[in-house]
């Protein structure tokens, strides 16, 4: 079940910029969060619980908007994107206990604690995507910013999964001015 996706954002295509260099390091933590839910999921099937966790969600919606200012980012701009990555990460998860369900077991893989090992992993990334989504604010109004991340999600993917997730967790990530 491990995937390791770099985006490589090397592309200059007729009418397309180059994507800024903001860009990259944050798909690439999207991904690494979206692969952490493989592991959540596997957490998941074994206890029992639903993908829905409201509270836990609404804490890190919390988090995210406290910290938001001190990153520099308008917490609003924050929330929506923490949401876009926890509406990713469920769709991740879904799936997977929707296949074992189908197959009637899950992977035979390690299962690291949610508690102990994953939420802090998720917590310690939630500092990197809030440094690399400020970072990239001043890039998403740029009018090719639906193209960048069109290109990125698309070229290097051939997991249908993990191209969704990746459409879910980066739709709000431009900002279109019309």
């Amino acid at each position: 079940m491990k995937h390791k996706f770099v985006f490589a954002l090397l592309f200059v295509s007729a009418g397309v910029y180059a994507a800024p260099p903001t860009l990259e390091p944050l798909l690439n933590s999207i991904a690494e969060r979206l692969e952490i839910a493989d592991q959540v999921a596997l957490s998941k099937w074994d206890s029992h619980k639903p993908v829905e966790d409201k509270k836990r969600e609404q804490e890190v919606i919390a988090s995210v908007t406290a910290q938001a200012p001190s990153y520099k980012l308008d917490p609003a701009a924050a929330e929506q994107f923490f949401a876009a990555q926890i509406e990713a990460n469920k769709l991740v998860q879904y799936t997977h206990l929707s296949d074992w369900q189908f197959q009637g077991k899950a992977p035979d893989e390690p299962r690291p604690d949610l508690i102990k090992q994953i939420r802090p992993q998720l917590d310690e990334l939630q500092k990197r995507l809030l440094q690399q989504l400020a970072d990239f604010i001043p890039h998403r109004a740029d009018p090719q910013c639906p193209q960048w991340l069109a290109t990125a999600v698309h070229e290097p993917l051939n997991d249908p999964l993990r191209q969704l997730a990746m459409i879910r967790a980066t739709a709000e990530l431009c900002i279109y001015i019309g």
